[in-house]
């Protein structure tokens, strides 16, 4: 299907501009900027976008952000209630959902374009006009209490190392430092009010991206505008996310809890973002050590095919969010600081530091190494393609194509092929050298013998791996190194946390 890309920046009131007279033209009225790709689709998707979110909670209110947006699409308008949106868009077989990021709040829906008009009436209103219920409150304040105390803490080993490793290296004072859900404590303090001033003060024009793609009528581009107007005008805001400075040094985090499986996060900040001139050859060599969800990775090679150890081992350089259940990262989550990051899990606990000291060693390797011609060709394809991959449904390119904005790039996929076409052997170990050599690697584990494995971690003593069937030779011999593998951390670097004080 042939997309027509266009990214058009529409101001209101320019209708001025062929006046006869020489007086002063008057300045365009500040609108919402859209992000349009007009298909013939008969599916009409909306993703309307906002440049705010946990970044902006203020002191103390953490996760407000991230109940605001809930409070728009989880909750009534004031012409509807919760109950009744549900069973209006049970029939068109539909939803609105919100996606909250440190900067970037979205708002997300499909419909056919039979119920257009029926759809638009609804959302419109739930973001133009909330009805902000105080029952609707203590439900979605419950849930996001829940999501930190029972799914995060409780439940999801991957989700919970992942989130404790942002919060190691980005400090409390730092925008991006707690989860965009917020803390248990804040978020018991929030009250409707804190929503109504939030919603007022970031819920603006200056704020919005509309984004529309489908074959929507002629002319209901300029109809969504002109009803957003109806926002406060506002002013860009731009957060100060500068990657934060990191102490030298090993910091380990290791979080107690009943499980009976080992997670592994290890990660340092790195200050290119896409867009930037290194950030494609990165992009590369996250793809060559860990693909999500791909067999053909090295560590993946090394670590499950060889010895089985254990399930997934991915590297990423950009935040990627319920990784467990999504096979690629969902656009929209944009943000002007990221780290490099692998991810080792689940891991068998008494295999638990052998497979730490063997993900170091490997990561070492590559800094020392680098990549060879044959594995840069290699991913350098396979990332090209991949690329239509992300962007295969009409959704997807519309949430890139809004991340591009962000960004300030060429529509992603010509953006991957112009960067990786341009890419060589040379600017990908350059930028190994460069960022990747890191003395600062932070690293978080959730486990439940956290003081057994502490003392492991600060023996430094050999730890012997118990495979449950032969291996080769070769692997034996170097697990012989990786058993003895130097972890440089020192007492006051290891530090055990039991989960329920995890995000309070």
């Amino acid at each position: 299907m042939s997309i027509r890309y266009c990214i058009a920046l529409l101001l209101a009131g320019c209708l001025t501009a062929f006046a006869a007279d020489a007086a002063p033209k008057p300045k365009p009225a500040p609108g919402p900027a859209t992000v349009l790709l007009p298909t013939r689709s008969p599916l009409i998707t909306f993703r309307l976008l906002f440049n705010t979110g946990s970044a902006s909670d203020p002191q103390g209110k953490e996760g407000l952000a991230s109940l605001t947006a809930a409070m728009l699409s989880d909750a009534g308008s004031r012409t509807m209630t919760y109950a009744q949106i549900n069973e209006a868009m049970y029939p068109m077989a539909t939803s609105f959902n919100s996606q909250v990021d440190k900067e970037m709040s979205v708002f997300v829906g499909t419909t056919h374009s039979d119920n257009l008009e029926r759809y638009y009436t609804i959302i419109r209103d739930m973001v133009l006009d909330p009805g902000f219920r105080e029952d609707d409150f203590q439900r979605v304040k419950t849930d996001a209490v829940n999501f930190l105390k029972v799914t995060l803490r409780s439940s999801n080993d991957e989700e919970l190392g992942k989130e404790v490793l942002y919060t190691m290296i980005y400090p409390p004072t730092h925008p991006y430092g707690h989860v965009n859900a917020g803390r248990v404590s804040t978020l018991e303090k929030l009250t409707l009010d804190d929503v109504r001033n939030f919603y007022k003060q970031h819920y603006t024009q200056a704020a919005l991206v509309v984004g529309l793609a489908g074959a929507y009528p002629k002319g209901f581009e300029q109809r969504v505008v002109a009803d957003f107007r109806k926002l406060p005008a506002g002013k860009a805001q731009k957060v100060n996310a500068a990657a934060p400075a990191q102490k030298p040094g090993m910091q380990i985090q290791i979080v107690q809890r009943q499980t009976r499986s080992t997670a592994i996060s290890l990660g340092f900040p790195i200050d290119q973002v896409r867009g930037q001139k290194d950030w494609p050859a990165l992009a590369v060599v996250a793809s060559y050590l860990g693909q999500h969800r791909s067999s053909s990775s090295y560590l993946y090679q090394q670590l499950r095919e060889l010895r089985g150890l254990n399930y997934g081992d991915y590297a990423y350089v950009e935040y990627f969010p319920q990784g467990m259940y999504r096979f690629e990262p969902a656009p929209n989550l944009g943000r002007r600081s990221q780290i490099f990051q692998i991810w080792i899990r689940p891991v068998d606990p008494k295999n638990g530091l052998f497979t730490l000291r063997a993900a170091l060693y490997e990561y070492d390797k590559l800094v020392k190494n680098g990549m060879s011609k044959e594995t840069f060709e290699s991913t350098r394809e396979f990332l090209g393609k991949y690329a239509n991959v992300l962007t295969q449904t009409q959704d997807a390119q519309l949430g890139y194509a809004l991340d591009s904005n962000f960004y300030g790039t060429p529509e992603f996929p010509q953006y991957m092929r112009e960067q990786l076409s341009r890419l060589t052997l040379e600017d990908v170990n350059r930028a190994i050298k460069k960022y990747l050599k890191s003395d600062a690697m932070r690293i978080a584990i959730v486990t439940e013998d956290a003081e057994g494995l502490r003392k492991g971690i600060l023996s430094n003593l050999p730890s012997p791996v118990t495979y449950t069937s032969p291996k080769p030779q070769s692997v034996l011999e170097e697990d012989k190194t990786i058993q003895a593998y130097t972890i440089p951390a020192k007492d006051a670097d290891v530090k055990v946390v039991p989960a329920e004080q995890v995000f309070e």
